[in-house]
């Protein structure tokens, strides 16, 4: 770092008001330059200590990527045999893949070439599986349809004409169109379980800190979730598998964190389930009778199967969305924007490479953020300017009464459910379609999914049936931690209702 001028000192000073007296300039100009010398001995001991150094890997431009899902292919594989062996895996790119392109769908991030695999991307080629490439996402991952990323939007495999859902967009599509066998998704607001729910397939949101955030991009540290979409909840129990259990590198994770095999846990049902049926869940301003139908038909299904469904009602559950607005946009602003992804403040492992690289580039263009994200940071910046974080300290607080509502419905039933999103899939806004449209179409289905990233319950999304040609999804839920109860009654649920299966679906890639 280059130590500052005088003249720097004397105007840094007057910019933050500090009422230093000119006499006094020359000794805190001396001070300083001798506190940042310290930058200057970090700087050497981490090149010399732990500074990580890429590994050559091949990857290449997709060739064949009519639904605009691939960012770049790989054909990466480290173990021959173990319990992913033979399994070809999509990569969402807001997760390291070291030595291979991140771009985490922003010009902002474009030209970033991670030098650490992800911890979930060390365990899944630990266990065999085969990293086909990294699969598009949102514009840093703050949109719940596809059409923000900078590449071009991602076309449903059901109707290219219609959204796959965001922000884990690329990961979505390719299950649904069966070129590779599974994929790791994110989630701070729905982002697993929307593309899933709108292409067809099986998302799972892990309890908050079950699966290691460590080597993705974050948005807010207190909402950051990975996990699996997958064709089937077999599927998604076996990569979770993989992929749970604490890492000693994430402050997410408590450090009991662990595991456990989801696959073995998918068959000690015993009876049928008791379910609790979430009545606020259809009453969403933008709920659509027709969705609703199909998940109460579902529900149908499921009693006549042996389950046992009996509506409750959780009014906190539509409180949900607004403590998730007030999180999402003061905590991104603070981490992702000013803090520049990781932001400060926590013990665990960062990427000061890809901090001083994307934080570097945002501001030289600040323009080159998506409209969702200029909305975040007009939102969370305004908000903090007046507020000084309490909004964000409010919302915070009040999660154990938003989690406590939940839990308590637990008390009773083995899982909730409810639609997983209000509506089906809508129409990829055009290119030159009005600020208002991209942004209503970014965040309008986000009303169920987002309240259980606020307070961290498990939860799966599975396919309900098709409502006018194109998939709804029934959303199972459980008490944090309880992981493999969720997964159990998603199986169970999916055993009744079946699969979907989208138009022109491919063979997948091959490991």
């Amino acid at each position: 770092m280059e130590l500052p001028s005088r003249k720097t000192v004397e105007d840094l000073a007057d910019e933050l008001r500090l009422g230093i007296p000119a006499e006094d300039l020359d000794v805190y100009h001396a001070a300083a330059s001798g506190l940042l010398g310290s930058w200057t001995v970090v700087d050497e001991l981490y090149e010399r200590e732990v500074a990580p150094k890429a590994p050559v890997r091949a990857w290449a431009e997709p060739t064949d990527n009519e639904l605009g899902a691939w960012y770049v292919t790989t054909d990466l594989s480290e173990a021959t045999d173990g319990p992913l062996s033979g399994r070809s895996v999509a990569i969402k790119d807001n997760i390291a893949v070291a030595g291979v392109p991140m771009m985490n769908g922003s010009d902002t991030v474009r030209g970033f070439v991670p030098s650490v695999d992800a911890t979930v991307v060390t365990r899944l080629l630990q266990a065999g599986a085969t990293i086909a490439g990294k699969s598009v996402c949102e514009d840093l991952c703050f949109s719940g349809a596809s059409h923000t990323s900078k590449t071009g939007p991602v076309r449903n495999p059901w109707d290219r004409d219609r959204t796959t859902g965001g922000s884990s967009s690329g990961s979505a599509a390719l299950i649904a169109s069966g070129v590779v066998d599974l994929a790791v998704g994110g989630d701070q607001g729905g982002s697993i379980r929307i593309p899933a729910s709108f292409c067809g397939v099986v998302g799972f949101k892990p309890t908050f800190g079950l699966v290691p955030y460590t080597g993705a991009f974050p948005i807010e540290q207190t909402l950051d979730h990975l996990g699996p979409i997958a064709p089937t909840v077999a599927d998604a129990a076996a990569m979770l598998t993989v992929i749970a259990g604490a890492d000693g590198k994430d402050p997410r994770q408590p450090a009991t964190a662990a595991g456990t095999d989801y696959v073995a846990a998918l068959q000690n049902l015993d009876g049928g389930l008791r379910i609790g049926v979430v009545v606020e869940g259809f009453d969403q301003i933008n709920s659509d009778p027709a969705v609703n139908a199909v998940v109460r038909s579902a529900i149908e299904k499921l009693t006549a199967a042996g389950h046992r469904a009996e509506e409750v009602s959780i009014p906190w559950h539509k409180h949900g969305a607004a403590l998730w607005d007030v999180i999402s946009v003061e905590g991104a602003t603070w981490q992702m924007v000013q803090g520049n992804a990781y932001g400060m403040n926590w013990k665990g492992a960062y990427d000061p490479a890809q901090m001083a690289f994307y934080g570097g580039q945002w501001r030289r263009d600040p323009s080159a953020f998506s409209e969702t994200v200029k909305l975040v940071a007009l939102g969370g910046s305004y908000a903090l300017r007046n507020g000084y974080g309490a909004g964000y300290a409010k919302a915070r607080n009040l999660e154990s009464v938003l989690a406590a509502a939940y839990d308590t419905a637990l008390d009773t039933y083995d899982v909730l459910v409810m639609p997983t999103l209000p509506i089906t899939a809508s129409l990829i806004p055009p290119s030159d379609a009005p600020v208002d449209e991209v942004l209503g179409r970014a965040l309008e289905m986000v009303s169920n999914t987002a309240p259980l990233d606020v307070t961290g319950h498990p939860a799966c999304t599975i396919p309900a049936g098709l409502s006018d040609g194109l998939p709804v999804g029934l959303m199972v839920m459980g008490k944090r931690f309880h992981d493999a109860q969720v997964l159990r009654a998603a199986h169970a649920f999916e055993q009744t209702l079946g699969t979907l299966t989208a138009p022109n679906y491919k063979k997948k890639v091959t490991a």
